[in-house]
C-alpha cells in the first residue's frame, strides 16, 4: 500500500496520536513537515490518503503552501483518495472543496462536548448514536460556517455549529483536536495559555482554565483516542492500495 500522508503545519500542530493509530490498523505514513519547509507533493496519488492537521494560521492567510494543499485536495478528492482534517486541516478541505470558513462567534479553548448529529454518516463515523455527547479538545478561533456542497455535517456544539463534516462517504473533517496526546496539551499550554487566559478573563464561556485543561489528561486523552481510532478504522476502508 501507497503511504498516507500527514501534513505538519506548526510544531502546536503534531499528529499526536495519529501516527500509532495508523500503526495499528497496519497502515503505512509519510509525515510531511511544512513547519520545517517541507514542500507539497505535487501528486496526491503518490499516496493511499491525505490527513491534515492544525495551526494557528487561517485559510485565508497569502501562503503558498495553502494554496498547493488546496490544489492537492481537489485532485485527491477527484481520484476519491479519502482526506481527513483536524481543526485548521478541516477548514482547509472545507474551502478547497466549497465551503466556507470565517470567525467563529468566539474561540473555543480547552475541553469542550460536542453533540452527535442524526445525519446517517454520523454514527457511522463516530461510533456513537445521534444526540450522545463526546469529550474533545478545542483551540481555534476559526470554523466553516458553509460546508462543501454534499457533506453531512456530523457533530454540532453550543458554542460551534458546525463541528465536523462527512463528504462522499470517505472524507472526514473535524474542528477539534482528537489526536491530543498529554504531551501534546501540555505543549499547547505552554506555547499559547496566554490567549486562554485572556479569553478566560474576558468571560468567555467555551474556555476551560489553564487547571481544567491540564487535569486528568491520561484520562481524557484515552476518551479523545477512544473516538478517533474508530473513526480511523472507518476511513481506512477506502484508502487507495
Amino acid at each position: 500500500m501507497k503511504p498516507v500522508a500527514i501534513f505538519q503545519h506548526t510544531e502546536v500542530g503534531a499528529p499526536g496520536s495519529v501516527p500509532a493509530i495508523l500503526n495499528a490498523l497496519g497502515i503505512p505514513y509519510r509525515l510531511i513537515p511544512i513547519v520545517d519547509g517541507a514542500p507539497v507533493p505535487a501528486r496526491a496519488d503518490a499516496f493511499s490518503g491525505l490527513i491534515f492537521m492544525g495551526g494557528y494560521m487561517s485559510v485565508h492567510d497569502p501562503l503558498p503552501w495553502l494554496a498547493q494543499e488546496m490544489s492537492l485536495i481537489r485532485q485527491a478528492a477527484d481520484s476519491r483518495i479519502p482526506l481527513s482534517g483536524h481543526c485548521l486541516g478541516s477548514q482547509i478541505m472545507a474551502v478547497a472543496l466549497g465551503g466556507e470558513v470565517s470567525r467563529n462567534p468566539r474561540p473555543e479553548i480547552g475541553w469542550q462536548p460536542i453533540t452527535v448529529t442524526g445525519a446517517p454518516a454520523a454514527a457511522d463515523w463516530l461510533s456513537r448514536p445521534a444526540g450522545h455527547e463526546l469529550l474533545t479538545f478545542q483551540w481555534h478561533g476559526d470554523t466553516f460556517h458553509r460546508l462543501p456542497e454534499g457533506a453531512e455535517l456530523i457533530a454540532t456544539s453550543a458554542h460551534c455549529l458546525h463541528q465536523g463534516f462527512v463528504l462522499d462517504g470517505i472524507h472526514i473533517a473535524m474542528q477539534s483536536h482528537l489526536e491530543m496526546t498529554p504531551a501534546l496539551v501540555r505543549l499547547s499550554v505552554a506555547r499559547n495559555g496566554q490567549q486562554l487566559d485572556r479569553e478566560l478573563a474576558a468571560g468567555n464561556p467555551a474556555v476551560t482554565s489553564r487547571a481544567d485543561t491540564l487535569a486528568a489528561l491520561d484520562a481524557k486523552t484515552a476518551a479523545l483516542h477512544d473516538t478517533l481510532a474508530p473513526l480511523y478504522a472507518h476511513w481506512a476502508r477506502n484508502l487507495q492500495p
